[in-house]
C-alpha cells in the first residue's frame, strides 16, 4: 500500500465542523503540520473534503 504525505497549508478559520472533523482525522490542525497516511478509501475522503486547505504527496 502507498503512503501519502499530507501537507495543512490554509488555516481552518471560516471551516464547517466537517471539515474540522477531517483534518482532525487526519492528524493535522494547525499550518505546517505533515502527517503520512495509507492510500486507502476512508483517507482519501477526508483528503478530498478538505483538498482546500492541504497539499497532498507521494511519500
Amino acid at each position: 500500500m502507498t503512503k501519502l504525505k499530507v501537507t495543512q497549508v490554509k488555516s481552518t478559520n471560516g471551516a464547517n465542523p466537517k471539515q474540522r472533523g477531517a483534518l482532525q482525522s487526519l492528524g493535522l490542525g494547525k499550518i505546517g503540520n505533515v502527517t503520512e497516511r495509507d492510500d486507502d478509501p476512508t483517507v482519501l475522503g477526508a483528503i478530498d473534503r478538505v483538498s482546500h486547505l492541504v497539499k497532498v504527496e507521494d511519500a
